[in-house]
């Protein structure tokens, strides 16, 4: 199993015999959403994964990115090079939008979901997460809620507006919160090669020789498509946490990873 107890609980004050850790999980846009159409869900994709992490049962914190849903807004209002107002709103609505769809679905599934939104509670510097009281967080999760949270436009001390990606919160909350194993669900058998195999490892050292075959992402993605997911995870790789990029176009691997089931990926680690 991908779950293990920790010593125990300060929630509960020692009313239990240990703390479950809970799954950090990333669903990228590109699964949740049409990254060629503007503000288009995929429901299918969205509905059977709210199904399977029900199934599944596990303490869980939900990051997913934005897709068709901010990039393409993002983009437009060069939110990245000169940020205004409208480009603020219209963005971050936009990402709400999906967020709140996403978590109905979940809630619909038994799932008690609640959205955590990074406007409202992070601040940026250079688009890195630079405060964040992720306590509440933990709470939520003690208590038996799942967070969902998402990437987002949030206020910048440097550039007044930044976009942080969801795989950047993904490496912020990774290295805050005491979690079981990382998961990051895209629309490939994780990381393929010049042949489109799967790389099953990844590790700092071995990058260099299969940087070439990792791209960018199609459509409007603002945040670095796969290469940029492969370097914020190689970051947590070398702090000692493990990842795993696994394919949630398909059915049941969101449910097979958050049971320990072994599934086709590429594992990112900091040895060989």
């Amino acid at each position: 199993m991908l779950l293990w107890k920790s010593d125990g609980c300060k929630t509960c004050k020692g009313r239990c015999k240990g703390r479950v850790k809970p799954v950090l999980l990333k669903i990228g846009g590109s699964v949740l959403t049409d990254k060629g159409r503007e503000c288009t869900f995929n429901m299918q994709n969205i509905r059977r994964i709210a199904g399977e992490i029900a199934r599944a049962s596990v303490p869980i914190v939900i990051v997913h990115g934005a897709g068709s849903f901010g990039h393409p807004q993002a983009k437009k209002h060069h939110i990245q090079q000169n940020p205004d107002t409208e480009g603020l709103v219209k963005t971050h609505r936009a990402v709400l939008e999906l967020n709140t769809v996403f978590v109905e679905t979940l809630q619909e599934e038994g799932v008690a979901a609640i959205g955590v939104h990074p406007l409202n509670c992070l601040l940026a510097k250079r688009g890195i997460v630079k405060q964040w009281g992720v306590e509440i967080i933990k709470r939520l999760v003690d208590f038996g809620v799942t967070p969902v949270i998402h990437g987002d436009v949030v206020v910048d001390t440097i550039d007044g507006i930044s976009v942080i990606s969801g795989d950047r919160i993904l490496t912020y909350l990774a290295k805050t919160l005491d979690v079981a194993v990382i998961g990051a669900g895209t629309v490939v058998d994780g990381v393929l090669d010049k042949n489109e195999k799967t790389i099953p490892h990844i590790t700092p050292s071995n990058f260099k020789d299969v940087s070439d075959y990792i791209g960018g992402s199609t459509g409007d993605d603002v945040t670095g498509g796969m290469r940029g997911k492969v370097l914020e995870l190689l970051k947590l790789a070398e702090s000692g946490i493990e990842s795993v990029i696994f394919n949630a176009n398909l059915n049941n691997m969101v449910f097979n990873f958050l049971s320990g089931e072994a599934i086709p990926a590429t594992r990112i680690s900091g040895a060989e």
